[in-house]
């Protein structure tokens, strides 16, 4: 990430005080998780005397972000994989540039913190953390550890409150059920434990410092490309689908406004394009496989006050 959107993105929060005060924590993981993969890139190019320049923080932010892809799925920790998440809403955030709208980012959050806390994952390690991206797309990430992005594309799909609960509740069931760890190609672990294998009880640094690293890196890179470029298979997105449904449930937003939101995307998206339509199973594929969960379709009744705040917030999206 460059210094002028890093810049840019710690001014907003300053310009808008209450919002800062929601995403503060989202705003010290992009910014550490860009350090992180600007050091990593460095590191595994600058082995010998250039690592052994490093002070002793740097050297130990390094060994905790390798450690985290030495572990089974099943054995990796919170605060692992946060480092991991951190790093890849770093590279989202590359990609894509956070659109500046106060009282659009202040609802998301206040709307995804509380289906987060419905979720059979309440709470993480670094917390649940929700940001619009200044994009047409059609498109939603949700990175390990709890940071949801979701364009204004995929925002404009959503015709009320309800349908933009399913759409977050959706991501939550991602985080939850932990699919951007399983994104990471098992042969990332086994260079890890190997080199660690060869390293022993030695403090790491030279050759093998600089080949954890790169096995991070590349673990990185298989969760976001799996995000952008890939999208999960169609197991993964039915079991958020059903994660999303016993959210929305436990808070009372009626399950049907997913498949509202759905076929609106249906109309919306265009064949071969970058967004869902490469990355998801069709619309039409997952209503029907969330149809056997809910039955049939009914039309969601949304309260006058419901859909008056989600026209203030997200009306001009």
């Amino acid at each position: 990430m460059s210094i002028s959107k890093r810049q840019a993105f710690f001014g907003l929060a300053c310009r808008y005080p209450l919002w800062g005060l929601v995403v503060l924590s989202a705003i010290s993981i992009f910014f550490s998780g860009c350090e992180t993969m600007e050091s990593a890139v460095k590191i595994g190019k600058s082995i010998g005397r250039q690592i052994d320049a490093l002070d002793e923080s740097q050297k130990e932010s390094i060994r905790k972000s390798a450690e985290a892809v030495v572990r089974s799925f099943k054995d990796i920790t919170p605060e692992q994989e946060y480092y991991i998440g951190r790093a890849v809403g770093a590279t989202i955030l590359d990609k894509y540039r956070p659109y500046y709208d106060k009282k659009a980012n202040i609802y998301l959050n206040i709307l995804g913190q509380t289906l987060s806390r419905a979720s059979d994952l309440p709470e993480t390690f670094g917390g649940y953390h929700f940001l619009i991206l200044d994009s047409d797309e059609i498109n939603a990430f949700a990175a390990p550890g709890g940071l949801i992005f979701v364009t204004r594309g995929l925002l404009r799909c959503c015709k009320h409150e309800d349908a933009t609960a399913a759409v977050l509740a959706h991501e939550i069931g991602h985080v939850e059920l932990r699919h951007g760890l399983q994104a990471i190609k098992k042969s990332r672990i086994t260079t890890a434990l190997t080199t660690l294998g060869i390293e022993g009880a030695k403090t790491f640094g030279g050759e093998n410092l600089a080949r954890l690293t790169e096995t991070f890196e590349d673990s990185i890179s298989d969760i976001t490309k799996t995000l952008i470029n890939n999208g999960y298979s169609r197991s993964f997105e039915r079991q958020a689908d059903i994660a999303s449904v016993t959210i929305l449930k436990r808070l009372g937003y009626g399950p049907n406004a997913l498949i509202d939101m759905l076929r609106v995307m249906d109309k919306n998206l265009e064949p071969g394009g970058l967004d869902f339509a490469k990355t998801h199973p069709s619309p039409c594929t997952r209503i029907a496989d969330i149809q056997k969960v809910i039955g049939e379709y009914t039309e969601a009744k949304i309260p006058g006050a419901r859909q008056a705040r989600f026209i203030k917030a997200l009306g001009g999206i």
